[in-house]
């Protein structure tokens, strides 16, 4: 709260000479994954600085997005044959998915976006998954792996869209608050800002969220990245171990 006074405070003092322009900040620019972790928020806002009033005709409009490392996805879609078998009937591989995307609006995103604006920024989640190249393996159509995505991601919460969420005071500030949820993938996650009028983006803004495995976490997570033969043999001492103290514990407790 106190670093949202102060963003009031300064956009408050910017000298009226540059047009209309996003200053914005994250309630916190990182996140730790530790065992416990059941999932999080936070608060993006800002202001928009302007050089002259705010035109009537045409109100101001906020889409923010928050968006997940970016990697290939391999789909598959699985088919019944003779009535009881699950064979895979059709693969794609998806050019590059964020593992995790969520916009909030201050309206309803056809509202705020013609469909040319979103096709040049990539808001709406089917635009943020590149599948212009998608490789399919087998017969099938790109659509459909795409759609498949967006619903499995969906569900388990890390595809969000929440249309007038985005709470704007006086077409100068603006806030709203970011669900992630505990299936986060670590990595660099960008919180882009947009604000359009006329269905037409004015200014564009970026910043960074840093999302981090913290603890025993972050140290097996480097080991397996850094020094995967040691991984390997520490995985392999433990399930020995495992399997000798369970084979102990049933002789020790045998009748």
């Amino acid at each position: 709260m106190l670093r949202f006074l102060a963003l009031f405070l300064f956009a408050a003092a910017i000298p009226l000479n540059a047009g209309e322009e996003i200053i914005a900040d994250l309630s916190q620019n990182r996140v730790g994954i530790s065992a416990t972790f059941d999932g999080s928020h936070i608060m993006v806002f800002g202001a928009v600085s302007r050089d002259a009033p705010a035109p009537d005709s045409s109100p101001l409009q906020v889409v923010i997005s928050v968006s997940g490392p970016h990697q290939p996805v391999m789909v598959r879609r699985k088919d019944k044959r003779a009535g009881i078998i699950w064979v895979n009937s059709a693969s794609a591989l998806i050019d590059n998915a964020p593992s995790f995307y969520s916009v909030a609006t201050t309206v309803p995103l056809a509202d705020a976006l013609t469909d040319n604006e979103d096709a040049k920024y990539k808001v709406s989640i089917p635009r943020a998954i590149s599948s212009v190249g998608t490789q399919i393996a087998t017969e099938g159509h790109a659509a459909e792996f795409t759609d498949a995505v967006i619903r499995i991601r969906t569900n388990n919460g890390l595809y969000q869209v929440h249309e007038g969420a985005v709470e704007l005071m006086s077409e100068t500030l603006f806030r709203t608050e970011i669900d992630l949820p505990s299936n986060l993938t670590a990595g660099e996650y960008t919180a882009r800002i947009l604000i359009t009028r006329n269905q037409h983006v004015v200014d564009v803004f970026e910043t960074k969220l840093d999302i981090q495995k913290v603890g025993i976490e972050r140290w097996l997570y480097n080991l397996a990245h850094e020094n995967a033969l040691y991984y390997g043999l520490m995985s392999l001492f433990i399930a020995i171990a495992a399997g000798w103290a369970a084979s102990a514990v049933f002789s020790y407790f045998k009748p």
